[in-house]
């Protein structure tokens, strides 16, 4: 979806022509409403077919699946994997001035085995630094990198709509502007601008990101085990207060009232959908910094006692690609491709070496 062009313009770099080599059809459509200017290659497979100049650099990442520790390990034999090798086909062809490959944390003997074929180490940078994301990539360029980015200290709190949007509320027909957060879950978001006039955000009602309360409360109580500190209220299973990570989460009947008055908990929740998920044991994050987005989990966030999922605006600020930068499709595409996707300020952070 052409996150490498996104990241030149936040860098500064000005770009002559761009190419992309992309078959997805929904990543074309994204890509090209954002950037109709770029030319489209096709299948990378057929890259001998191309007319093109010898490029200034050359970027990309092969499919990851094959190589994450949390997919099946096929590694090079994975089909997806071998893409890798027509990567550097293509480098080895056109040796263009500068490359960047993007991969995930792997097994070291894979690891070393890309670092040997491309000539150089990778860099290892977690998006945490520049987003609300916990997610390790590795990096193989030479393109000069000082260091990692700096920390930006942003937190889940910071990407959420009900903390950080000024939107606009569908009120008994009437529009009134609203800011800093929803007071009620089926508050309708419709247009908004920051006091700045810098973003724009078009967000569908909330309602139908919400996890049904009797599923949330499946979810919460698959936690109990880890210590159940009391009730608000009234003794009954609605309105338990729990502590998961050592934090108080308030889960509540009247769909966040009573959570309201306790405070605002804020939890990444990994998968809504698929009651017994975990990742390294746990259901929810510490509050601070949300799960690695995948192409295939659409994770959620537990905040003042209801559980909802992520919206796909939610999920562009993770990646910090700018809000609505994939609308153009379905929010099914939009998540799978969320998922694939770069971090956009880490690629920045990278390109701006080349300055």
């Amino acid at each position: 979806m052409s996150c490498g062009r996104v990241a030149f313009e936040r860098a500064g770099i000005k770009v002559k022509k761009y190419y992309a080599s992309e078959i997805d059809k929904h990543a074309q459509i994204v890509s090209a409403a954002n950037y109709p200017d770029i030319i489209r290659l096709g299948d990378i497979t057929k890259w001998r077919e191309w007319n093109i100049a010898k490029p200034d650099i050359i970027i990309g990442g092969s499919p990851c699946q094959g190589f994450s520790v949390a997919g099946k390990g096929l590694n090079f034999d994975d089909p997806r994997s071998k893409l890798f090798f027509k990567f550097v086909e293509i480098l080895r062809h056109y040796k263009p001035r500068y490359f960047l490959l993007e991969n995930v944390k792997m097994k070291k003997e894979w690891q070393d085995i890309i670092t040997n074929i491309v000539g150089v180490e990778p860099v290892e940078i977690n998006s945490s630094l520049v987003s609300a994301q916990n997610r390790k990539r590795l990096y193989w360029t030479n393109i000069p990198v000082i260091g990692p980015p700096e920390d930006k200290g942003i937190m889940l709190k910071d990407i959420v709509h009900e903390n950080c949007d000024i939107a606009v509320l569908k009120d008994h027909g009437e529009y009134r502007e609203k800011s800093d957060k929803a007071n009620c879950i089926n508050a309708n978001y419709w247009k908004g601008v920051d006091n700045h006039g810098q973003r724009t955000v078009v967000i569908e009602s909330l309602s139908e990101y919400i996890v049904p309360f009797d599923k949330t409360l499946e979810i919460l109580e698959k936690e109990v085990e880890r210590g159940k500190a009391g009730f608000f209220r009234k003794d009954s299973q609605a309105n338990g207060v729990y502590y998961i990570h050592d934090k108080a989460v308030t889960l509540c009947g009247d769909a966040g009232g009573g959570a309201a008055k306790m405070g605002q908990y804020l939890f990444g929740c990994i998968t809504p959908d698929r009651i017994n998920k975990r990742q390294n044991g746990q259901r929810f994050s510490d509050g601070k910094k949300f799960y690695t987005l995948t192409a295939q989990d659409k994770h959620g966030v537990l905040i003042e006692g209801y559980i909802r999922k992520l919206t796909p605006v939610e999920c562009e600020r993770l990646q910090t690609v700018p809000d609505n930068y994939t609308v153009s499709v379905s929010n099914s595409q939009r998540y799978k491709m969320l998922g694939n996707g770069w971090t956009v300020d880490v690629i920045a952070h990278i390109f701006r070496g080349l300055k």
